[in-house]
């Protein structure tokens, strides 16, 4: 299955709505303006993709993203040749593109990728920011204004879907975690539209479930299902039946396990 990469122009787009949570902004101007490769680790839904979003309209910089998974390999990443009529083509790949072009290229989830992409990627995150493209015997330098950066969730599936320590240690590292109450109830309203109120509300709802460490959810709520379930309430769904189709269910399977979720919930909105 071939990796699917989205472009973005950033001149031909609104800036990203994203609220700082700590010195993240400095650290990727920096890492920039260094030509130093960006790691951003933590769990789903806080905020790293938009994040990257917003930096690059930022920096008037186009955005290249792929969205990694377990069949993303070199390949997808560096290009490969196709038939076109009666001939065979080279095709850049996404990453290949961003190297030539000077592109911030963002690797989501960059663990769950084939082993053979980090490997295919190292020459990019130290001294040398060259790509070797063994199929056509070509090694191309990064154009001055090429960004490497790439997300993590080191909490799913622990030990499963790790990255080396050899390879961490190429990036310079920014952790993310949900932000504190005020300010994501703050996000959740003006992403959805929903008054203050009912931002607090579905907060205090998502701290309730993230505290709840002995269900043993692998993901807990992120601030992307509040966003979800706000918007739901805010077009005119029943509240509760919002929380439920936007949090409470997409969190697990478990019967049990949903119906202590939907009972605590109802409790609280």
């Amino acid at each position: 299955m071939e990796a699917k990469s989205v472009k973005i122009d950033v001149n031909s787009v609104a800036e990203p709505f994203y609220k700082a949570i700590g010195n993240e902004i400095g650290v990727f101007e920096h890492s920039f303006n260094n030509r130093l490769p960006l790691l951003l680790k933590g769990p789903t839904g806080t905020g790293k993709s938009r994040f990257v979003e917003y930096m690059a309209h930022r920096l008037s910089m186009p955005l290249i993203t792929v969205a990694c998974h377990e069949e993303t390999s070199s390949t997808d990443l560096i290009g490969r040749f196709i038939l076109k009529g009666a001939e065979t083509v080279w095709q850049d790949g996404p990453l290949t593109r961003a190297v030539r072009e000077g592109a911030i290229i963002y690797l989501d989830e960059i663990a769950e990728a084939r082993p053979d992409v980090i490997v295919a990627v190292h020459s990019l995150t130290d001294f040398r920011r060259k790509l070797y493209i063994d199929k056509l015997g070509e090694e191309v330098e990064a154009d001055r204004n090429f960004m490497f950066v790439a997300s993590f969730n080191p909490g799913y599936q622990r030990g499963f879907k790790e990255l080396k320590p050899s390879t961490r240690q190429r990036f310079v590292s920014v952790s993310f975690d949900y932000p504190d109450p005020k300010l994501e109830s703050e996000i959740v309203a003006v992403e959805s539209g929903v008054n203050d109120s009912e931002a607090r509300k579905l907060v205090k709802i998502a701290n309730k479930i993230r505290n709840l460490t002995e269900l043993g959810l692998t993901e807990t709520v992120s601030t992307r299902l509040l966003v979800d379930a706000a918007k739901l309430i805010h077009s005119g769904l029943p509240k509760r039946l919002s929380v439920e189709v936007a949090v409470v269910e997409p969190l697990t399977d478990d019967e049990d396990t949903l119906e202590a979720l939907k009972d605590l919930s109802s409790m609280m909105i």
